[in-house]
């Protein structure tokens, strides 16, 4: 069920509209099972009750946590990301409701808010960074828990006077193929992930998006902003250490319990 909370913005014309939306369940990479399962598991593991997704997309996490019994609520930005979770087997479970996650208010309390695979960095400010911390706050009960999955910079690969760092480069079959780069600010933490796609036809298409990066110990300085502390910290989703040669951190916040 696919409710309004009437932002007055078509989320459409942000960065996740139909066209983007209608190739997002593609077969493999995050879509995988290898990748979905691990975080599924460990989301299972920590809900205690009702879980809240933040940018609940297409239902990549959100169908098949509720397919093993946790009742999941969504907040989605795109009306074309979360009109394709009602269409997958289960996905009815899912309570989604239209809106931006820094502000967007839904009823009930839940023991765990949760953001996956770097989409806190898709809130390119700090100011609003931190409101996606106060706001997953606002919704979780005492000793509630709020998960961040998110990318760490790649800046240990950038040489003196270059801002520049590749990701992907695929060749397509037939001809063709994909570029993927992120161009890095460090002086304001801002970076952009650029998308280069050319047709075997040898048409091409370039789809640019800001981001935002932060520091583990400045999203531990956010949540402390939200009345949240640090209760663990993973380089993945098997819980394994986080290590300076880590790309990523699973890191969890737990509100005060007594409040």
């Amino acid at each position: 069920m696919i409710s309004d909370a009437g932002t007055g913005d078509d989320p459409r014309d942000g960065w996740f509209p139909e066209s983007v939306a209608a190739g997002y369940d593609a077969p493999g990479g995050a879509n995988a099972p290898a990748v979905v399962t691990p975080a599924v598991d460990v989301l299972e593991d920590l809900a205690d009750g009702p879980v809240l997704e933040f940018a609940v997309g297409t239902g990549r996490i959100a169908v098949p946590l509720a397919a093993r019994g946790v009742a999941v609520s969504g907040i989605e930005l795109s009306h074309a990301m979360a009109a394709r979770i009602a269409g997958k087997a289960g996905g009815e479970a899912v309570e989604v409701t239209i809106g931006d996650m820094t502000t967007t208010r839904v009823t009930g309390r839940f023991s765990l808010v949760y953001l996956v695979y770097n989409t806190i960095s898709n809130v390119a400010t700090q100011g609003g960074q931190v409101d996606v911390f106060r706001n997953a706050a606002a919704h979780l009960r005492p000793g509630g828990l709020f998960l961040v999955e998110v990318g760490l910079p790649d800046l240990r690969r950038l040489p003196p006077g270059q801002d520049t760092v590749p990701f992907t480069v695929a060749p397509g079959i037939g001809g063709g193929g994909y570029v993927g780069f992120d161009q890095y600010d460090v002086v304001t933490q801002q970076f952009t992930s650029n998308h280069v796609t050319v047709s075997p036809d040898g048409t091409g298409r370039f789809r640019r998006i800001p981001f935002r990066y932060a520091w583990p110990a400045e999203m531990d300085l956010m949540a402390r902003i939200a009345g949240m502390s640090l209760k663990y910290r993973w380089a993945d989703w098997d819980r394994s250490e986080l290590t300076a040669e880590s790309t990523k951190h699973v890191s969890v916040w737990e509100t005060d319990r007594s409040t």
